[in-house]
């Protein structure tokens, strides 16, 4: 399925990331600059966008490679992984529907690593229903006024420029318009949230949070489908995450039932333990298929994605919650170790089957789309 030049490419970006980014102090709960800096010089964030060099970055999100960018950083570096996800996140609705001049302000410096983006839909009260949020977006001469909510936003409330998804007129989803607003915006405030993943997430308030006219991202009402837009991009991704974080569990299993000894040989011997590594490599490379596939099709411009995003992000996010918690019992006590590989990724492995749409919701949209024609 791949091609010699994109297994070239996955071999770099994990070499890259043992080589230069593990190395880097952990900050959890927190945005790591130093991180997405190094990141940023490694030339890893202007894969994000390419041609961002030149000054014209192709509108054209790749979501295969994308799909290979955050698996290989996933089985080395989940902080890495994460950072350099939530930058695209934030910044491809301005990739795909913002002006040039959005464009020109805000990615090259996501690109350098000098500005960092976060995607601010779920409130309170939408979640999973995401067309249900309130945040007001109220007409103020030429602008408008935003007043209310955000919540479980990552990076908040350390990010330079959010997507905002606030209404601006009572139709549920139709009433929906996205902004670029800068993070120092006066009446905009935030908090951190301590999460069991180390990931930065926080609380965001707006008190009549004031947005120009060319602060406006895309169409008046048609902000949803900015979202929807960006999170069939995604989906696939967040699924190559989980792959990533099944392969290193995986791996760390292969070693330790091979070299770990208990009733007079090595572990790898017993049935029951071969069996639960071959069930662990099964599903991880059925999961792993299904991503590509999902993202080979986003990028061949089906128009029928939403289907195949979710079956890719639902299996493999649920792969991989049973590929490391198999792992963490293979290993025994020493798994729940702090500090341990597969502690940290039983920590990790949890978030993924809730956020960009809970595992219920991906069902959801695959019942849904089997009685279409």
């Amino acid at each position: 399925m791949l091609s010699q030049e994109q297994r070239e490419f996955a071999g770099e970006v994990k070499a890259l990331a043992a080589d230069w980014l593990v190395p880097i102090p952990h900050t959890p709960g927190h945005v790591n600059r130093d991180l997405v800096k190094a990141m940023a010089e490694l030339g890893l964030l202007a894969r994000l966008f390419p041609g961002v060099e030149t000054g014209k970055p192709s509108r054209d999100a790749a979501a295969l490679d994308l799909c290979l960018l955050r698996e290989a950083l996933a089985t080395q570096n989940t902080e890495a992984e994460t950072a350099l996800a939530l930058q695209g996140l934030g910044s491809y609705p301005v990739l795909q529907s913002g002006s040039d001049t959005q464009v020109g302000k805000w990615l090259p410096a996501v690109a350098a690593g000098d500005a960092i983006a976060a995607f601010a839909l779920t409130e309170p009260e939408a979640g999973s229903d995401a067309a249900a949020l309130q945040l007001k977006a109220e007409p103020d001469g030429d602008g408008w006024r935003l007043t209310g909510e955000k919540i479980w936003i990552s990076n908040a409330p350390e990010a330079d420029f959010y997507t905002v998804f606030a209404r601006t007129a009572e139709a549920g989803s139709r009433g929906v318009t996205a902004f670029v607003v800068p993070g120092d915006r006066p009446g905009l405030s935030g908090e951190h949230l301590d999460m069991v993943s180390p990931h930065p997430i926080g609380r965001l308030t707006f008190d009549g949070v004031a947005v120009r006219r060319d602060e406006l991202l895309g169409e008046e009402n048609r902000g949803f489908h900015v979202a929807m837009r960006t999170l069939d991009l995604f989906r696939p991704s967040v699924g190559a995450f989980a792959v990533g974080m099944a392969q290193a569990a995986l791996d760390a299993a292969i070693e330790h039932a091979g070299t770990r000894h208990a009733f007079g040989g090595p572990l790898k011997n017993q049935q029951t333990v071969s069996h639960t590594l071959a069930e662990m490599a099964t599903r991880t490379e059925a999961a792993r298929l299904l991503v590509y596939s999902a993202a080979q099709a986003y990028d061949s411009g089906e128009t029928k994605i939403a289907s195949r995003s979710a079956m890719a992000k639902l299996f493999a996010t649920e792969t991989a919650q049973y590929v490391v918690d198999a792992a963490v019992q293979l290993h025994g006590a020493r798994a729940l170790q702090r500090g341990h590989l597969l502690e940290q990724l039983y920590r990790e492995v949890r978030a993924p089957r809730i956020y960009e749409g809970a595992s219920e919701i991906q069902r959801t949209i695959i019942a849904r789309e089997l009685f279409r024609s």
